[in-house]
């Protein structure tokens, strides 16, 4: 999700050597090449550090240490993107980090076709005894990958990403649970416990709230048709299946609906360019910031351009 910007803006960039937020200064404005800011960028996500130089020790009084932009991406070659507080660049510890995102919706994609798929395979086959046999496992594997999508999914309201991981986190504890307590003292796996059993619904519906969530913002973000009708296929199912309301023929059409969209939603996800995956990286590099910086830098932005960024 990406915010952008009608007016121009002070470039606030992380420069990739030296990991020091800058602010390009008019000629018009004295600059005191003494003065740092005291506080070290925080760290915000796996691949997003930064550092102030050793010699940073004193805390500024009267302004913030303003400096010219020097964008190493000319020697690399990178192509730099504008953002909302400046530009910034892809690098390698970003392709790492959306490749996982990306890896984690596979893995809970597949594995969650691969466990329903004996809702359309004939009774008794190989390949249905197999799946049967391991369901627990296919299970764990997809709750595993959506919890490390969600770990490192792009959210620029933080509360909203740590609900979605509260909901996942509640889903595991719930399988768990019905898992020790319910499936496996009947014999049966958590999978076919929740079908013979809907109230049980409730064990492992936050772990599909979490899911409902993710392909809500990536079908509000991108645009993505099959993940915006996932948002609604997803708690149809699982509530048609709780409350009794919904017969058998319409549960599995909707879930062979489910698994179809599915695929096709964790399949695009590697059409799309990296830079999508990260959204504009300034926001997260501003939101590292300590409180009291964002200040200073929000209102050393509104002398430039005579308004904060939009």
């Amino acid at each position: 999700m990406a915010f952008s910007s009608s007016a121009a803006t002070v470039p606030l960039s992380l420069l990739p050597n030296k990991g020091i937020v800058s602010i390009i200064k008019p000629p018009s404005i004295a600059v005191n090449k003494q003065q740092r800011l005291s506080k070290p960028l925080r760290k915000l996500s796996p691949g997003y550090t930064a550092k102030t130089d050793s010699d940073h020790k004193s805390r500024v009084s009267s302004g913030v240490k303003c400096e010219a932009l020097r964008d190493d991406t000319q020697q690399t070659g990178a192509q730099v993107y504008q953002g909302v507080y400046g530009p910034w660049t892809v690098d390698s510890s970003d392709i790492r980090e959306v490749l996982l995102y990306r890896s984690g919706l596979v893995a809970t994609a597949v594995s969650f076709v691969i466990a329903a798929s004996p809702a359309f395979l004939p009774d008794g086959t190989f390949l249905n005894d197999i799946v049967l046999q391991n369901a627990d496992i296919i299970y764990a594997i997809g709750a595993g990958g959506l919890g490390l999508s969600l770990i490192l999914i792009h959210i620029y309201v933080t509360p909203i990403k740590r609900a979605l991981q509260v909901f996942w986190a509640l889903g595991i504890l719930g399988s768990l649970g019905a898992y020790l307590s319910l499936s496996q003292p009947s014999g049966e796996s958590l999978i076919l416990y929740v079908i013979n059993n809907p109230i049980s619904v409730w064990f492992v519906g936050p772990l599909f709230v979490a899911l409902t969530g993710l392909v809500f913002k990536e079908g509000l973000c991108y645009g993505k048709l099959e993940a915006g009708i996932l948002t609604f296929v997803i708690p149809t199912l699982l509530l048609g299946h709780l409350s009794g309301l919904m017969d058998e023929n319409a549960e599995l059409g909707l879930l062979g609906f489910w698994m179809v969209l599915f695929i096709v939603f964790a399949t695009r996800k590697f059409t799309q360019p990296i830079k999508d995956d990260i959204g504009d990286k300034s926001v997260f590099m501003f939101n590292a910031l300590p409180e009291e910086d964002k200040k200073v830098v929000l209102k050393k932005l509104e002398e430039q351009t005579g308004q904060g960024p939009i």
